[in-house]
C-alpha cells in the first residue's frame, strides 16, 4: 500500500521509487453551446463499459499505483442523489490487483447541475462532502487522493479562454475560478483528513517554463512564470502582500479577505505532483508585426525534467512526483521519450533532487479536448500518446492495441528504483 502521512519518509529512502500510470479523465459535463456535445473521456474510450479490462491491462504493467478518476457527475447526478455503483466496482477492482489508486477527485469538470460551475458559492463545500463520502467508503485502503488536477488549467479554461464552464473570458475570471478552486482544495483536503488523518492529498498541477528572446516581455515572462506556481503558493500559504503577485491578484479582483484566509489555513505540501510534457510545456513568448502577444510550443528536450524539478524543489522542498508525462507521435518517437525522460530522473535523484515517482499517462489513446466544440466525427480527435493506442477504425470498435512501449514500460517497473538509480542524499538550502 502507499504510505500514508504518517509514514512519506519512506518515498525518499534510496531503494524507494512509485512506478505509475492512469487513465485520462477529463469530465466537461456542460454541452456545448453549439455543438451539444460533451467530454467524458471514459465514454468517449468506452472505459465505462471496458473498464475491467482495461485495469487487467494496467496490471500487467507492473505498476504499484495509478491516477484514477472518480466521475462526480455519475457519482452525484442530481444534488441528493448518489451512486457510487461504478467507482465502487473500479477501485475496488484495482486494490484486488494490488495497484493503489491515487484518487482524482476533480478533473476540469463538475456535475452539470452545479450551476455557475466552480464560481457556485457552494462549490467548496459541495466538492468537500463529495470527498468525504467517497473517502469513506475506502477507509484505511485508499490513502492517496487528488482534491483537484490542474488547479491554474482548469481556472485558464474556464475563467480566461472560456472553453468551459462558467466560460470566463477575463484574467479577473481566471482569477475569481482560481481562488474558488483553491478554496475547495482547502476545504476538501480537510474533509479527507476528518475521515482519515493518514490520508495523503497528492496536489497535482501543469508545469510550464515561460521563455522569450524579446527584452519587452520580460515582466510578462516574469509574471506568467509566477502564475506556474500560483495554485500551491495559495494553498500553502505563500501569497501575502510581498508575493510577486499580490498587486496583480488584488488588480485583478481578489480582495484582501479572500487572499488572507490562506493565511490563515495553510495547508503541508507533503508531495507535489508535477505534469510535463515535452509537446505542451516549454512556452516561447514573442509579439507579432501587430503587436498581439504569441505563444508558441516547441518541442523540448528532457532538459525540461531537470529544469522543473530544480526549479519546484528549490521552491518547495518537498518530495516530487512526475504525475504526467508522455509525448504524442509515432512509437519511436514515444519510445525516445521515456527513455530520455526516464534518464533525467535518475541524472536529478543523482543530485539529490527527490523526484520519487513517474507517471505515463495517459495509459492509452485520449480524446482531444477540441472535440466537445468541433464536428469531426470521434476517431479523428484521438491523441495516440500511450503505451496502447486506441483503434482508429471508423466502424467504432475502440480497441486496445499494445505496442513496445509496454514491454519498455514494463522493464522499467520491474527493476523499481534501480530503474532510475538511488537518491542521493538530499540536497539542502
Amino acid at each position: 500500500m502507499l504510505p500514508s502521512a504518517m509514514q512519506l519518509d519512506r518515498l525518499t529512502a534510496p531503494d524507494a521509487f512509485l512506478w505509475a500510470t492512469g487513465i485520462e479523465d477529463t469530465f466537461i459535463t456542460a454541452p456545448h453551446p453549439k455543438t451539444g456535445r460533451l467530454l467524458d473521456e471514459y465514454e468517449l474510450t468506452d472505459h465505462y463499459r471496458r473498464w475491467a479490462e482495461d485495469l487487467a491491462l494496467m496490471a500487467q504493467l507492473g505498476v504499484c499505483c495509478a491516477r484514477y478518476g472518480a466521475p462526480w457527475h455519475r457519482v452525484q447526478p442530481k444534488p441528493e442523489v448518489w451512486d457510487f455503483g461504478f467507482v465502487d466496482a473500479a477501485l475496488e477492482r484495482m486494490i484486488e490487483l494490488n495497484i493503489d489508486p491515487i484518487v482524482d477527485l476533480v478533473h476540469y469538470g463538475l456535475p452539470n447541475w452545479l450551476e455557475r460551475a466552480f464560481l457556485n458559492e457552494d462549490y467548496p463545500k459541495r466538492v468537500a462532502e463529495f470527498a468525504a463520502r467517497l473517502a469513506e467508503r475506502f477507509r484505511g485502503r485508499i490513502r492517496w487522493y487528488t482534491p483537484l488536477n490542474e488547479p491554474r488549467i482548469t481556472a485558464w479554461y474556464c475563467g480566461r479562454l472560456g472553453w468551459w464552464p462558467p466560460y470566463g473570458r477575463s484574467w479577473s475570471g481566471f482569477v475569481a475560478v482560481m481562488l474558488s478552486i483553491c478554496r475547495g482544495i482547502v476545504e476538501t483536503t480537510q474533509a479527507l483528513h476528518d475521515i482519515d488523518p493518514e490520508i495523503v492529498p497528492f496536489h497535482v498541477d501543469a508545469t510550464d517554463i515561460f521563455e522569450s528572446d524579446d527584452p519587452a516581455l520580460a515582466e510578462e515572462v516574469g509574471r506568467r512564470q509566477q502564475m506556474v506556481f500560483l495554485a500551491l503558493d495559495l494553498i500553502s500559504g505563500r501569497v501575502d502582500s510581498l508575493h510577486p503577485l499580490w498587486a496583480w491578484l488584488r488588480q485583478k479582483g481578489a480582495t484582501e479577505p479572500a487572499l488572507n484566509a490562506f493565511l490563515e489555513h495553510p495547508l503541508e505540501l507533503p508531495i507535489i505532483g508535477v505534469n510535463l510534457y515535452p509537446i505542451f510545456t516549454l512556452k516561447r513568448m514573442s509579439r507579432d508585426r501587430f503587436g498581439r502577444l504569441r505563444i508558441r510550443m516547441p518541442y523540448a528536450s528532457a532538459e525540461l525534467v531537470s529544469k522543473i524539478g530544480e526549479m519546484y524543489f528549490e521552491r518547495y522542498r518537498a518530495p516530487i512526483m512526475i504525475s504526467e508525462t508522455a509525448t504524442k507521435g509515432s512509437v519511436e518517437r514515444r519510445q525516445a521519450w521515456l527513455a530520455q525522460s526516464v534518464e533525467a530522473v535518475k541524472s536529478m535523484r543523482a543530485k539529490g533532487v527527490p523526484i520519487i515517482g513517474y507517471t505515463w499517462w495517459p495509459m492509452f489513446a485520449m480524446v482531444t479536448w477540441a472535440y466537445r466544440q468541433g464536428f469531426g466525427p470521434l476517431h479523428d480527435h484521438l491523441l495516440q500518446m500511450g503505451l496502447w493506442e486506441v483503434d482508429p477504425d471508423p466502424s467504432g470498435r475502440l480497441d486496445r492495441i499494445e505496442t513496445p512501449l509496454v514491454d519498455s514500460f514494463r522493464r522499467l517497473t520491474s527493476g523499481g528504483a534501480d530503474a532510475v538509480g538511488p537518491l542521493a542524499s538530499i540536497r539542502l538550502p
